[in-house]
């Protein structure tokens, strides 16, 4: 009887391939098993553009040269890792609706409609979106949820975020997330309960509302706490990213769970096994 052969690589493309996030996406793809670095690629004008996508990002030779030819890069995959931006994400969305490509979305800052249009996209094709790809921050979520809800109205809900002088958006999707999590515990609409800070003279706290507070300072990766205070007794429920690889590493392996699904727009949550 003839011996089957190994079992087939699945083919990641890696959009934003030369950034911090995209050089650590290549490191992750090139150190997974069941994966193979088939496409990277970045803006035109990219002054790194033409050279070897794992040299750049320290994986050594793949073979796989860094382009700007972004269509022509998710043709040549099964899976494209996006941590770009919402312009870019919805133009990779919109083609992999029409290829049939798998995704896996990491960008955040996604306005409403431009949230949309990704999910338009997974009535063709299979993609995995998710705020933050990290496995502990995902547990985050999942214990803030449990833990609002076993809490009740009598715990009041903070949340402090906490990042590098140079992220653009705030609050952190992570603590948007974080919020749509506690609002579920607790049977809140997110929208109606989120207070952005506090200035001035604001008011007794009413236990409708949660708060979010931005911090952003030297180089801090990333940080979210989640506070819950009650009578007597406060429990906080806190995660640190070290290193951006965490995030990295998440996203591969929903790249390597997302191929061969069905069309849907799924969550880290469901790589995971999280409910």
């Amino acid at each position: 009887m003839a011996m089957k052969g190994p079992k087939s690589r699945i083919k990641v493309g890696v959009a934003g391939a030369a950034g911090k996030i995209g050089r650590a996406l290549v490191r992750a793809v090139c150190e997974h098993e069941a994966l193979t670095l088939a496409a990277a690629w970045e803006a035109p004008g990219n002054a790194l553009l033409g050279q070897d996508a794992g040299q750049v990002a320290g994986a050594g030779d793949t073979g796989i040269p860094l382009t700007d030819q972004a269509e022509a890069g998710l043709l040549a995959s099964d899976v494209v890792i996006d941590f770009t931006n919402p312009q870019n994400t919805v133009f990779l969305a919109t083609a992999a609706r029409k290829t049939g490509r798998n995704l896996v979305i990491g960008t955040t800052g996604l306005t409403a409609e431009q949230l949309y249009a990704v999910k338009q996209a997974a009535k063709k094709t299979a993609l995995v979106y998710a705020t933050n790809f990290s496995t502990g921050v995902n547990v985050l979520w999942f214990l803030a949820r449990q833990t609002a809800a076993v809490l009740g109205e009598a715990y009041d809900a903070e949340i402090v975020e906490s990042h590098h002088n140079q992220k653009k958006d705030a609050p952190s999707g992570t603590a948007l997330t974080l919020l749509e999590e506690i609002c579920t515990g607790k049977g809140l609409d997110p929208k109606q309960s989120v207070r952005h800070g506090r200035l001035g003279l604001t008011g007794a706290r009413t236990r409708e509302e949660v708060g979010i507070h931005a911090v952003r300072a030297g180089d801090i990766v990333g940080e979210h706490v989640a506070l819950f205070a009650g009578p007597g007794e406060r429990l906080e429920l806190k995660h640190q990213a070290h290193s951006r690889d965490i995030f990295a590493r998440g996203a591969v392996r929903a790249a390597a769970w997302i191929k061969g699904k069905k069309p849907g727009f799924y969550r880290m949550s469901d790589v995971l096994g999280l409910k």
